[in-house]
């Protein structure tokens, strides 16, 4: 089991910077790819970006690309996303999620954190 703890959301006005921060606890992270999810109200959640296990894989959302970064410090347990230049469209909860090494779908995540946009 991994249990997941998103924090770093709030309101920004657009163009600011965010930074998201996911904790994990339970089965070491390393062992996990992890993904960012957002959801926004009435819309179905979609995928934001992944990293794989060390690091050395990354993808992004074609909308976010370019603005967000996603990182990882096995060594802390923590994944993180940095998301610039943010637009009123980017308003969402966001969600972290873990997915172990070989699995298909995404297994652990997290309760979310809210980000919030002003034009």
């Amino acid at each position: 089991q991994v249990q997941l703890v998103e924090s770093g959301g709030g309101l920004v006005q657009a163009g600011d910077s965010l930074r998201l921060s996911c904790a994990a606890s339970g089965r070491a992270l390393s062992s996990h790819s992890m993904g960012w999810f957002r959801q926004a109200p009435r819309k179905e959640r979609e995928f934001v970006s992944h990293i794989s296990w060390n690091g050395g894989i990354t993808r992004y959302a074609d909308s976010v690309k370019g603005r967000f970064t996603i990182s990882r410090d096995n060594a802390k347990n923590m994944v993180y996303l940095q998301m610039n230049s943010l637009k009123p469209e980017d308003t969402a909860v966001y969600y972290c999620a873990a997915r172990g090494i070989g699995a298909i779908e995404y297994e652990y995540w997290g309760q979310g954190t809210q980000v919030t946009v002003s034009s």
